[in-house]
């Protein structure tokens, strides 16, 4: 593993001396970008709902921070990644943003993230999914929240492998997310024994999933994975269906699939299929309050996405609020050291490398027969504690944080 030479006790306690020199709300203001896929491909997966949830959190809170006003600005990335680090770029220079929010598209992301590094700012990243932003691309000025590709591999790979799911054949959208969710697939069938026989990747975003499906079918495979998202997932899903790859004995394995995923296709199409998820709106009565209210206002259910767009940005107006200081630093310092304890996570932790490690759901699609509305999608098949559903900090190639032993 690389390592810098300071360890992270001394990052932590120089970038908090730096801080209290300096403990205040910069333009008597904390102002907060929302960056997301507005009208594309992963428009249902966050997009306008996602701001939502930005939204309701701004207002759950009081509108202020020990006085001062939370301004909120937003943007369509178009899932291109000039276009989202432009406009941080913007935000940063010209308005004194002081935290990004949102931010799904992974190439999107690691751009954006750049930008905001450079900045000295923050970004909370609830959409994205590649696992690589905490591992080789971590950095002090961002913090994964809801899930990665490693979380969902891991769950939704290890179950299909023991379901019998030895041979896999992987279609992957051709960006960094596909590629970091077609790695991770691969270390979790090769470490428990089984064997990835073919690959194809696909442009991003795609609306023809023909050729990749009968190459799928042709591979003989057992499992089919899907390591794509959105609308894509959903295109190959229906495409799936209509070849009839399940009923000629292949499984599939939808890696990353979303509620709105579900609900889009209908149970007749996705019922059975297993997921992981990292929170689930029917789990608890905190969960189904959340939700109906944010059902109320946008007129759907909540995915995992949007709840953890919400827990986050309160744990970041929380730590913002205790140290008196919108500083990137100080306040990311006192979000690692508060445990996240909301609807969405119980006893949260903001690891070194940025990954906010909460516990993961293995669920499975319920049948028509077995749903009792509209929204009455998953049975909670498992819970797979954080500190397994999560890249073990061992193995991180994250240089920011301290050497063991």
């Amino acid at each position: 593993m690389k390592m810098l030479k300071k360890t992270a006790a001394a990052i932590l306690v120089s970038s908090m001396i730096a801080g209290a020199a300096q403990a205040e709300i910069s333009n008597d203001e904390v102002r907060i970008g929302y960056l997301a896929d507005m009208s594309g491909t992963y428009r249902d997966l966050s997009g306008p709902g996602g701001l939502q949830a930005l939204q309701m959190a701004i207002e759950d809170f009081g509108g202020t921070v020990n006085g001062k006003k939370i301004v909120t600005f937003n943007a369509d990335d178009l899932n291109k990644p000039d276009v989202g680090a432009n406009t941080v770029r913007q935000w940063i220079d010209e308005r004194n943003v002081d935290m990004v929010t949102g931010m799904v598209a992974s190439s999107v992301v690691l751009a954006a993230a750049k930008v905001v590094e450079q900045g000295g700012k923050l970004a909370l990243i609830s959409g994205a999914a590649a696992s690589s932003i905490t591992n080789e691309y971590c950095a002090p000025s961002h913090i994964h929240w809801t899930y990665d590709t490693f979380a969902l591999a891991n769950g939704t790979a290890n179950a299909v492998l023991k379901d019998g799911g030895k041979s896999w054949f992987i279609l992957t959208a051709d960006y960094a997310f596909g590629h970091a969710m077609e790695n991770d697939i691969k270390k979790v069938v090769e470490a428990e024994g089984g064997s990835v026989v073919g690959t194809v990747r696909h442009p991003f975003p795609s609306s023809d999933f023909s050729s990749y499906i009968l190459q799928a079918q042709g591979s003989g495979a057992d499992v089919v994975a899907l390591a794509n998202a959105g609308a894509d997932t959903v295109n190959s899903l229906k495409t799936a269906s209509e070849f009839g790859v399940t009923q000629s004995g292949q499984k599939l394995a939808g890696m990353v699939v979303f509620l709105n995923d579900i609900h889009a296709m209908g149970l007749d199409v996705t019922q059975g299929l297993m997921l992981t998820t990292g929170w689930y709106w029917d789990m608890n009565e905190e969960t189904r309050a959340w939700a109906k209210r944010y059902e109320e206002r946008v007129g759907r259910m909540p995915g995992m996405v949007p709840a953890g767009i919400y827990s986050a940005t309160m744990h970041y107006l929380n730590a913002v609020k205790e140290t008196g200081s919108d500083d990137a630093q100080v306040v990311r310092a006192q979000m690692a050291k508060t445990p996240v304890n909301d609807m969405f996570a119980k006893n949260g932790k903001i690891r070194e490398d940025g990954r906010m490690v909460h516990d993961m759901y293995l669920v499975k699609v319920k049948t028509p027969a077995e749903s009792k509305g509209e929204w009455d999608l998953y049975e909670v098949v498992s819970t797979i504690p954080g500190d397994e559903a999560f890249r073990p900090i061992g193995e991180s190639q994250c240089q920011q944080m301290a050497p063991k032993g």
